[in-house]
């Protein structure tokens, strides 16, 4: 049987490469690439968020020079076209909940402790987030930390 009769059809051209490479050095593919973004709108919110890093976190704050959690994600939205409410707990209650295994770049992570929400930020792929963390830091992208969080996609 030749590698050719088992790579499925719809394969291209470089995922047949990828997929011969792969075997060829014993390695298999066990998952597929990451999705894309959620929407363009959520993309587009994801490069927004993205520029303002390095930008201060301050208290109440909503752009465009310093953010909390929840403003770095209503200025982004909103430059993206999307309107959302102000606060971590009024956006995951405006946004379509999904599981982890259903995210993509641009859902919504919210931080809990029980039923309360109390932190969000922007998923940027590969169980990274976009966020404004804390009182003395900036806007960053960040590993996740914990796998306690809920996810949610902007309708």
């Amino acid at each position: 049987m030749s590698a050719h009769s088992l790579v499925p059809t719809a394969l291209s051209r470089a995922g047949l490469v990828t997929f011969l490479t792969a075997t060829a050095l014993g390695g298999t593919l066990l998952a597929p690439p990451e999705a894309s973004a959620a929407t363009p709108q959520a993309s587009k919110a994801l490069r927004i968020a993205a520029s303002k890093k390095g930008a201060p976190y301050v208290w109440g704050a909503a752009g465009p020079r310093s953010f909390d959690c929840s403003g770095l994600v209503l200025y982004a939205f909103k430059k993206a076209g999307k309107k959302l409410p102000r606060t971590a707990a009024q956006q995951y209650n405006r946004t379509r909940h999904i599981s982890a295994s259903q995210r993509k770049r641009g859902d919504l992570v919210f931080f809990h402790s029980g039923k309360y929400v109390y932190h969000v930020g922007i998923y940027a792929g590969k169980g990274s987030i976009l966020h404004s963390p804390r009182p003395g830091s900036v806007v960053k992208k960040e590993k996740l930390w914990t796998t306690s969080v809920w996810y949610g996609r902007v309708r």
